[in-house]
């Protein structure tokens, strides 16, 4: 696979892929505020409302966990490599139930890969387009807890050591279980410890199995659907521009710069958006894969 590396002068990718231990500390503090301030605010005014604005923020920053695992699987979450793999194990992935050093195996050849038939993601992107019922069917497994119970199921199988898949199953394989059961345990026992231990069903798994799923499956096919089948990284990779509402719910932590992050994927994501800038100014903005929403995305990956 052959990567043009001077999209942009070598010194502004120096000084775009620095990694910062503030930003790092920042973001993973973020993204578990968010979490407790969602639940605060149902505790402190219990409605529908309420409760219906925490589930769908709790599982979109639990993709957010997601997100800043992958920066750590990346190594460039902070500067310090024991702190970027700690947090990225026990603070971002396990409490969803990943694993990173698992995940760094298979993502790393995802982009050695992308887009061809050794890629471990293909199965997510190659069948596009596809029909409004198809993917309505797919929308329904995730929203439903269909997607959770299915990988949980092939998770425990390939430990018994059975040679199962689905399609996605790769991203949740993990040597163990006890990081997952350790960390849930800690926050359904700090919920307790308030007096509000039913928002671990309520507002934690909950949201895991069902909206986190939704969110995961929008975003594999805003990156990578309806793109080139080849090693070109403007192309095979997807940028969606968001507006705000999008930025929370489905595309966080600059995420959504994905062509960016295929062209330089060691610049840590808090550095994404100045790269894109950089990549225009430098004129290579029409010839990248770009749409202007999360909806521009899925008009071309549907048909009827």
């Amino acid at each position: 696979m052959s990567i043009d590396i001077n999209y942009i002068p070598k010194a502004d990718v120096r000084q775009l892929s620095k990694r910062s231990n503030l930003w790092g500390a920042w973001l993973t503090f973020h993204v578990w505020a968010v979490i407790a301030g969602a639940m605060a605010l149902y505790i402190f005014l219990p409605n529908p409302l309420t409760f219906i604005f925490a589930f769908f923020i709790i599982g979109s920053r639990q993709h957010g966990m997601a997100i800043l695992m992958h920066d750590s699987a990346h190594g460039i979450l902070f500067d310090n490599k024991s702190v970027n793999d700690f947090v990225g194990k026990y603070l971002l992935a396990a409490p969803y139930g990943g694993d990173m050093l698992t995940y760094r195996k298979y993502h790393l050849k995802h982009h050695l890969y992308a887009q061809s038939e050794r890629d471990p993601d293909i199965a997510l992107s190659n069948k596009f387009p596809i029909s409004k019922a198809s993917l309505y069917r797919k929308l329904f497994r995730d929203i439903s807890g269909q997607t959770f119970l299915r990988l949980r199921i092939v998770s425990y199988k390939i430990r018994r050591g059975n040679a199962v898949s689905i399609e996605g199953s790769e991203a949740f394989e993990k040597s163990s279980n006890w990081p997952f059961l350790i960390t849930n345990a800690t926050i359904l026992s700090v919920l307790l410890a308030i007096g509000h231990g039913w928002l671990y069903l309520t507002l934690w798994l909950l949201p895991l199995m069902t909206w986190f799923f939704v969110v995961l499956r929008l975003r594999n096919i805003s990156e990578h659907a309806m793109t080139t089948f080849d090693d070109n990284p403007l192309t095979h990779a997807r940028t969606t521009y968001t507006n705000i509402l999008e930025k929370i719910f489905l595309g966080p932590y600059w995420v959504n710069y994905h062509v960016e992050h295929h062209v330089y994927m060691f610049v840590p994501c808090y550095r994404l958006k100045a790269l894109h800038r950089a990549m225009k100014q430098a004129g290579h903005g029409p010839n990248m894969e770009i749409k202007s929403s999360y909806s521009a995305v899925l008009k071309t990956a549907i048909t009827g």
